[in-house]
This record gives C-alpha cells, structure tokens and sequence, in this order.
C-alpha cells in the first residue's frame, strides 16, 4: 500500500499536536518515525489510524482519501495498527485473541494462523493460555500477530521493542524485516539501533513538525540522535 499524508494538522484543545506534516511511504516500504517524547510521533499514528480526528490535511491509502473515515474502514482498507501498551485482551486465550482479530477481515483460517505461528513459535505453545498471563514480550509477540492475521497492506506500529527483552528485540527485527517488499511498516520506535537495522527511510518531528527526512544511507547515526536526545 502506498500512503501518502499532506499537510496534516491535529489539535488536542487550543494546542497543536501536529502541524503540516507531509510524507509518504511507498509500497514495500519501511519507514521510521523519530523525535523526542512529546514530539507528536504517537499522535501521528493515532490520526492514521482514525483514532484520533485530524483537524485538516489529507491521508491517502493508495489514492484514496480516509482522512475522515472511521477506523474499522481504514483497517478493511489494509492498515493494522499495533498501539503502545499493546492492547490485547487480557481475559482471552493467545487462540481467541487471534481469532477476534481475524474474524472481521474474514482471515480466521488455520492457514492465517500456521502462518504468525511460524513467526512467533511461543504462540502456538502458549495457544490456550490466557493473553494476561503472558510476559511482557509475549504480550508484544501476540499484538503483533494480532495485527498481521488480519493480512494487511500497511502495519503501523508504535515502540514495538519498549519494555521487552533483547531476544525479543531481535526476534521482531527479524519479523519485520521479512514482512519488508510484501507490505508497508510505519514504525514509531525510541531505540535508535532498532530502527536503523529495520527502516529503509526516516522522518523526524520535533514538536509537531517534520523537521528533517532522508534515506537510510544519508541520514547518519550522529544526525538521527540529536534529535533523539533530551
């Protein structure tokens, strides 16, 4: 799916979160959003994901204007967004969670779950225990699942490595930079290393402005972190 966000506003009361911010990602590719806290990265993927109104701008999935419609619409449409906190549910099993997930995009077949289950092998084994019993980095494992049964265009995900363990880290590099060329990743991620080995190309808010952009290969680590650091 290629995206593509024009001039996109967001106001939270009187204050502005997001201010003209523009950007696209083409089909296959994987993006990183970067900044400080506070800099509106998690707004950003809330307003894609229309959980959030934007107040004006425009967000296209491959053409097609869903600035203003409903979330369940943008996701039939192929976006999957994985939010910080994870947000499974806690009092079904890891099957139930994945079922819950696919059912609504027609997708809940035993191929659709071979296929997370190859990705994050804990899942199988842990199939029948309840999603609030499970670690923290398991509970990351099935967010994600959740999100890639539903078979989508464009993943957005926000800190996918934040309160995990390394292995895990490692893990969900390895899944994301598989599913790189069958769909878009837009990724919000704080680990600077994470994002350089996944992301092929960066943008960066600071206070709600995309304030510098490039390619992997022209962005270098010492032009990344300075806007990273508090």
């Amino acid at each position: 799916m290629k995206l593509s966000v024009r001039d996109l506003d967001q106001h939270y009361g009187s204050a502005q979160a997001l201010r003209r911010v523009s950007f696209e990602i083409a089909p296959g590719e994987c993006l990183a959003v970067l900044g400080r806290n506070g800099a509106g990265k998690s707004t950003l993927l809330k307003c894609l994901a229309g959980v959030l109104p934007v107040t004006r701008g425009a967000i296209a999935f491959d053409g097609v204007d869903m600035a203003r419609a409903a979330s369940h619409r943008r996701s039939r449409a192929g976006l999957a967004y994985v939010p910080q906190g994870r947000e499974i549910f806690a009092e079904l099993t890891v099957k139930e969670n994945l079922v819950a997930a696919a059912r609504p995009h027609g997708a809940a077949t035993d191929e659709a779950f071979e296929e997370v289950y190859g990705l994050f092998p804990v899942l199988r084994e842990m199939a029948g225990r309840r999603g609030g019993a499970l670690s923290g980095g398991q509970q990351q494992q099935l967010a994600l699942a959740r999100a890639l049964v539903t078979k989508p265009q464009l993943l957005v995900l926000d800190e996918p490595t934040e309160g995990v363990q390394p292995s895990i880290v490692q893990l969900i590099e390895t899944v994301l930079t598989g599913l790189k060329g069958r769909l878009s990743i837009l990724l919000v991620e704080q680990y600077l290393d994470f994002a350089t080995a996944v992301a092929d190309r960066f943008v960066v808010l600071s206070r709600g402005r995309l304030v510098d952009q490039g390619e992997r290969a022209e962005m270098s680590r010492e032009r990344l972190s300075k806007f990273m650091s508090v």
